[in-house]
């Protein structure tokens, strides 16, 4: 015991440092209330007699923080900065990449950068894209290791538990994911998008997905031109491993064939967190009247609020 506690000063175990990993190596930057949330959900309905909400989210949030503080020692992780309010940014490092590779049974090819930098003004987009993941999984807790808890806590755990259920695991979604336009997958050239998040989860009849996290802050003009890049991506095509060529998308993903075996064209779900100043419903109209999503080979815009729940869609192509 007293080995493992030189090697973890924090008390972690392994199961909680996999926690970890599978998060930070999905999302790349998260904070530690982000990390328990998705990992760890029936903590969430968990120390609610502590007397302040910072008191609370520090209860639930140790185990994780702990596995954090272990992880730094051994080079894995590192802190990167902090929220608006003041919650600390964790990201892996390049060993820590390979190990969540490892975790989440992706090529380390695959996992993107380690997100250093990202805190230095905040993050509100990496926050956004993280919160739109966690509406998506909706994570239910395990009833199981509440038992023992008082019955307020059952009773709102089991609320959770009965209500929607969400799409697919956290190992179901990659984030920064470049689109080359241009170049190879792993050095895109100039010209091509960057998905925020792709989904991949057949088991919930959502077999691609690709999302865009917009914070209100450009134009309806830069959002369509941002578009436009996803429509070129979807446009190109390139030799398979048969020589025969495919739409460069199908190389990487599939999808089922849609009637009479027709191409399907990737949907890409719009997600409006309204913090900046630009309004979403116009820029709903001007993104489905743009050259970039209309016609044939767009795919299907969505636009959906993180504030509201609420959730407005438009179809395109």
């Amino acid at each position: 015991m007293a080995g493992k506690r030189k090697t973890n000063p924090a008390g972690s175990t392994n199961s909680y440092r996999a926690d970890v990993l599978h998060v930070l190596g999905a999302l790349k930057v998260a904070t530690a209330d982000q990390i328990q949330r998705i990992s760890a959900p029936h903590l969430t309905f968990r120390h609610a007699d502590k007397p302040t909400p910072s008191k609370q989210k520090q209860a639930r949030t140790a185990s994780r923080t702990g596995a954090l503080s272990d992880m730094r020692k051994h080079g894995l992780s590192e802190n990167g900065g902090s929220t608006d309010t003041g919650d600390t940014l964790r990201n892996l490092t390049s060993k820590g990449l390979e190990a969540a590779s490892y975790e989440l049974r992706r090529p380390a090819t695959e996992m993107g950068s380690t997100a250093r930098g990202a805190g230095s003004s905040g993050a509100s987009h990496p926050m956004a894209v993280n919160e739109t993941v966690i509406a998506l999984l909706r994570p239910k807790p395990n009833l199981a290791k509440l038992a023992d808890d008082p019955p307020h806590v059952q009773a709102a755990a089991q609320a959770a538990v009965d209500g929607p259920s969400g799409v697919g695991t956290i190992g179901s979604y990659w984030t920064e994911v470049p689109l080359p336009a241009t170049g190879t997958w792993n050095a895109p050239g100039k010209g091509g998008a960057q998905a925020d998040v792709v989904l991949t989860a057949p088991q919930d009849q959502v077999p691609l997905l690709f999302i865009e996290v917009d914070n209100c802050h450009e134009t309806a003009e830069e959002l369509a031109a941002k578009l436009e890049k996803y429509a070129r991506f979807f446009r190109r095509r390139v030799k398979d491993t048969d020589g025969k060529e495919r739409p460069m998308w199908c190389t990487r993903w599939t999808a089922p064939e849609q009637r009479y075996g027709e191409m399907p064209h990737p949907p890409v779900l719009l997600v409006f967190n309204h913090i900046g100043e630009r309004t979403r419903t116009g820029r709903c109209r001007a993104c489905a009247s743009s050259p970039g999503t209309s016609g044939r080979g767009s795919g299907c815009a969505r636009a959906t609020t993180l504030t509201t729940g609420r959730s407005r869609s438009s179809r395109s192509g």
